[in-house]
């Protein structure tokens, strides 16, 4: 009944997890994580870099069942240090600048994610 969701367009998953799923009728999207890793597999050094590049690929996920920024519910983003929380909005911002509604929104603090050059990752849940 789910439809995994992986554009071409960017990098793999890192394990066996789909970057989304879509359920038949469309209802609900669901992204993994998304990591600030270009489709060559390198990483910016900086926050502002690797979020851009995450909000890209959940973009990217989301057209591949149809759906738009326009969609997203919740945006739940994680960052290895609070210093990281003003870029990392800024850019969440400026992604979500056209919306008139704009969605749910957690930011956490964590110790780290599986590389440490990863300093930013952000999922989304959708509703098309």
């Amino acid at each position: 009944m789910n439809t995994p969701l992986a554009p071409s367009t960017i990098h793999p998953p890192f394990g066996r997890y789909s970057h989304g799923i879509a359920r038949p009728a469309g209802t609900l999207i669901v992204t993994s994580g998304q990591l600030g890793v270009r489709q060559d597999g390198t990483v910016p050094d900086t926050v502002a870099g690797q979020a851009g590049l995450c909000l890209d690929a959940i973009a990217a996920i989301l057209a591949e069942a149809g759906a738009g920024k326009a969609d997203i519910v919740r945006l739940n983003a994680y960052v290895t240090e609070r210093a990281h929380m003003q870029d990392y909005m800024a850019v969440r911002d400026a992604f979500l600048r056209d919306l008139a509604v704009k969605p749910a929104s957690t930011l956490m603090i964590v110790g780290g994610f599986t590389r440490p050059e990863f300093l930013v990752e952000v999922e989304a849940t959708a509703i098309l």
